[in-house]
């Protein structure tokens, strides 16, 4: 197995983790948080989401799957907004409102189903081509999907464990 298998593999593994954080969850659980300053469900999967496609998208030089299909409006923003969580604040966590968990896991899929496309497309050597310069050393584009692949991880990771405390209550 080679690296870009390893990392089709490990992104590939991701859609069941989001069905599994947020399938059956109301708007209301979705929206739930554990204590006051902390994140969502909700606003967890779609951040996650929002990161991989904003990433991807740019890596492939593409329009993101956010805008090009609509979907701010199912979250709560106005259309065409480009926010992709970095940074927010609980007033701003607060204001994301996926209508549904279906929402979040079409959203999810329809950019899962363009990462994995654009993932079997790459040979060895595209993981060795720099895309960001700003860093020293400068970001390969595996080093790039690295970071894409552990931020998902991380949060799904906590969505499943808000997921948890909902059904606790």
């Amino acid at each position: 197995m080679d690296a870009r298998e390893v990392l089709a593999e490990a992104f590939d593994r991701l859609p069941d983790l989001v069905r599994s954080a947020v399938d059956g969850l109301s708007p209301e659980e979705l929206h739930w948080v554990p204590a006051a300053g902390a994140n969502s469900v909700g606003w967890l999967v779609w951040h996650l989401t929002r990161i991989q496609d904003d990433h991807v998208a740019d890596l492939m030089g593409e329009e993101q799957v956010w805008v090009r299909d609509g979907w701010a409006t199912r979250f709560g923003l106005a259309p065409g907004s480009d926010d992709t969580g970095y940074g927010h604040s609980a007033g701003q966590v607060d204001r994301i409102r996926p209508d549904s968990a279906e929402t979040l896991i079409g959203y999810f899929d329809a950019v899962a189903a363009r990462t994995s496309e654009f993932l079997r497309g790459l040979s060895a050597k595209d993981l060795d081509r720099v895309v960001d310069e700003g860093w020293d050393p400068p970001v390969t584009l595996g080093v790039r999907l690295v970071s894409v692949l552990n931020d998902d991880d991380q949060h799904v990771g906590q969505a499943a464990y808000v997921r948890g405390l909902i059904k606790a209550r």
